[in-house]
């Protein structure tokens, strides 16, 4: 056989057990796109566009007077905010997006907020300030607009697991006397309509935030207790363990998406 013809059988035989493997090795399947939606999207061209323009909205108040707390000493040790970490621009950026993490010291997941009271009470020796307070809520919303745009990057510290998951069974439980959990509405029927108005996805990129319906900035906590309100189920406390259990599965749940604090919503 002349050396011709035996280099193209070997090329045959080769291409023939390439195809083969091919066909036995799975192929990487695309990645499902992502369907979560900030409730943004839901909103009205024109409240969109209120949450756009800092001129226009109305949160950035709250913004404003936070940075004025950042600057400001407070507390028996007459220190600011400023006094340990300079300028929150470039020493908070990105901090949000990484709340609610463990705290050793306590022995559990605390949010941002409760954050800022630690520093308060051991750094300031400061009183906590209240919940949904203007200081408590224009101080978060300084902070957190740090990272408007960052992507939501909750901590993979494995101690948050267990309250992650509790904080899953919270978000699916039925509750309250019309029997309904967050999960049938925001995942089950987010895009539909209740009394007039697109049931969002209930993903926490916003927070602190603007609704139009209190005329004025409110934290998440004050959002979900609302919900249970609605339910007629009996709302959890301010700071409670439970809030916090759904606030850290929250944070996994819109992981990867951007912060928006402060938000506008209706």
């Amino acid at each position: 056989m002349s050396t011709a013809a035996t280099a193209l059988r070997i090329a045959s035989a080769c291409a023939i057990i390439a195809a083969a493997l091919s066909a036995a090795t799975p192929q990487a399947q695309p990645a499902p796109p992502d369907t979560r939606r900030s409730g943004f999207a839901d909103m009205s061209p024109a409240t969109q566009a209120m949450q756009r323009d800092d001129t226009a909205n109305p949160a950035m108040l709250w913004v404003k007077e936070g940075e004025a707390l950042w600057q400001r000493p407070a507390g028996a040790a007459n220190k600011a905010c400023i006094t340990c970490h300079a300028q929150a621009a470039s020493s908070m950026r990105g901090v949000a997006a990484r709340y609610p993490a463990w705290d050793t010291t306590q022995g559990k997941p605390i949010t941002l907020s409760q954050r800022i009271n630690q520093c308060r009470q051991q750094h300031q020796q400061a009183a906590p300030q209240k919940p949904e307070s203007e200081e408590a809520l224009s101080l978060e919303a300084y902070v957190a607009h740090q990272s408007r745009g960052m992507p939501i990057t909750p901590p993979t510290d494995p101690r948050l697991a267990a309250a992650r998951e509790r904080g899953e069974a919270l978000w699916r439980q039925r509750i309250g006397q019309v029997n309904l959990s967050c999960a049938q509405c925001h995942d089950a029927r987010a895009g539909q309509r209740l009394a007039g108005s697109v049931i969002p996805q209930g993903h926490a990129t916003g927070y602190p935030l603007y609704r139009l319906e209190w005329q004025g900035v409110g934290s998440l906590e004050r959002r979900i207790r609302g919900c249970m309100t609605g339910v007629r189920a009996e709302a959890y406390g301010f700071d409670s363990r439970e809030l916090g259990e759904l606030q850290v599965y929250l944070a996994g749940r819109a992981a990867g998406m951007s912060v928006e604090t402060p938000g506008v919503r209706p």
